[in-house]
């Protein structure tokens, strides 16, 4: 549970982005959001090779 203490005469609209801040820095939503659907190690892998060989690709096209 977060707590957010709310200091005397501070804004509410200050004190709600102080709170989502942390709610995001906790990682809750994109944690539920990767547990909905199995990927498969294989599958992630491979993507994760993907990616690498995308960036190394544009450094290449940076460097030329």
């Amino acid at each position: 549970m977060l707590i957010i203490p709310i200091k005397d005469g501070e804004n509410i609209d200050r004190a709600l982005k102080r709170y989502k801040r942390k709610f995001d820095k906790t990682g809750v939503v994109r944690q539920l959001r990767r547990r909905q659907a199995f990927i498969k190690p294989s599958v992630s892998r491979r993507v994760e090779i993907q990616k690498a060989a995308y960036i190394q690709n544009m450094r290449n096209e940076l460097e030329n």
